[in-house]
């Protein structure tokens, strides 16, 4: 009967994983570099210039009451403006596509057979970093929403007379 090679100890039909783990290593390197970015974007940010609440509440008011006094005109409403990117939005994507490599790079370490929990880690902190920001964005959304809520509440009782309410 033929041995085993040195280092490959064969159990059932599969070897244990004994490949030294580069890439689940880089992997876990990429997604903690994927997390750090993700919470540095978060707590740090913004980079690019904003407005202030106010004006942008504001400018938001004024454009629901222009809509809303050209939809009850008959009027058409003007086509859609893309939004310009800036640097925290190029911050972003860099974090998701730093979480997504993680995830890859992992996966490639766990088909090589390599040690499993460094590319595990890999690819739960890669999907951390996305899963981060995605709920970060989805709280903040929903306060935005509340935001607009009261805003149009408060526009029912500036405008009740010419609504009928």
């Amino acid at each position: 009967m033929a041995q085993p090679k040195q280092g490959y100890v064969m159990t059932g039909t599969s070897a244990t994983d004994t490949v030294n783990p580069v890439f689940g290593w880089v992997g876990f390197c990429i997604a903690s570099l994927a997390l750090f970015a993700a919470l540095f974007v978060f707590w740090a940010g913004p980079f690019a210039p904003q407005q202030t609440a106010g004006v942008s509440l504001g400018e938001l008011a004024a454009e629901i009451g222009k809509s809303t006094l050209r939809a009850a005109a008959g009027m058409e409403q003007p086509e859609p403006v893309a939004r310009a990117r800036d640097l925290d939005d190029f911050l972003r994507i860099g974090v998701a596509m730093l979480g997504g490599l993680a995830i890859v790079v992992s996966a490639v370490g766990i088909l090589r057979h390599e040690k499993r929990r460094p590319a595990i880690a890999g690819m739960v902190i890669g999907t951390g970093a996305i899963l981060f920001q995605f709920f970060a964005f989805a709280f903040f959304a929903l306060l935005g929403v509340l935001v607009i809520m009261a805003l149009l509440n408060s526009f029912s009782d500036v405008f009740s007379g010419l609504f009928g309410g």
